[in-house]
């Protein structure tokens, strides 16, 4: 769909942590991730840093890549992990070597790029049983958090998509508002 992008003048918005972790929490997100410390990761649409700074830690290197220069800058202000290289770019032209991701992570953020090319690049940048992480807003959802109902993505429509690109879903959970798919590189 591509809709969208979230306004960087309300960043600080996403820096809300009672807010966020409602919807996602840290451990959660690293539970699914399964990190063991040395891999390489990408969280795509990374906006502040909110959920890149809690998987940073838990591995070697992260990619932050975000279409806004302006989200960068913020997390500048705030301050970036020594191990966080900040990329801007769409996910749908990734300046990363193929096969060079051990595991990615979108949250709130597929909507906003689940586009085919954008798919084929995840496909792209992951190494074979890479693992891919994504939360987004529901469709099913009431609307009343995030983007409106029409923009966003049933889990089973983000599943399909997926898995048209060579993943494998490995879990798959559907909450009131939002969704969360693990999924392997094949």
């Amino acid at each position: 769909m591509g809709y969208h992008t979230f306004d960087a003048d309300r960043a600080d918005k996403l820096e809300d942590a009672q807010r966020r972790y409602r919807f996602l929490s840290a451990e959660e997100l690293l539970r699914a991730l399964s990190p063991d410390g040395d891999e390489t990761v990408a969280d795509f649409g990374s906006g502040t840093g909110f959920y890149t700074d809690d998987v940073a830690p838990a591995v070697d290197h992260v990619y932050a890549i975000d279409i806004q220069e302006a989200m960068h800058d913020y997390y500048r202000e705030k301050g970036v992990p020594e191990n966080v290289d900040l990329v801007t770019s769409g996910v749908d032209d990734l300046p990363i070597e193929t096969s060079s991701l051990d595991a990615a992570f979108s949250t709130m953020t597929y909507h906003e790029f689940a586009s085919e090319q954008a798919l084929s690049e995840l496909s792209r940048v992951l190494t074979a049983q890479g693992t891919l992480v994504t939360v987004d807003w529901a469709a099913s959802g009431s609307g009343d958090h995030g983007p409106p109902v029409d923009e966003r993505y049933s889990a089973t429509e983000a599943a399909s998509a997926l898995r048209q690109h060579g993943f494998t879903i490995e879990f798959e959970a559907v909450r009131p508002e939002t969704f969360l798919l693990t999924a392997t590189a094949e």
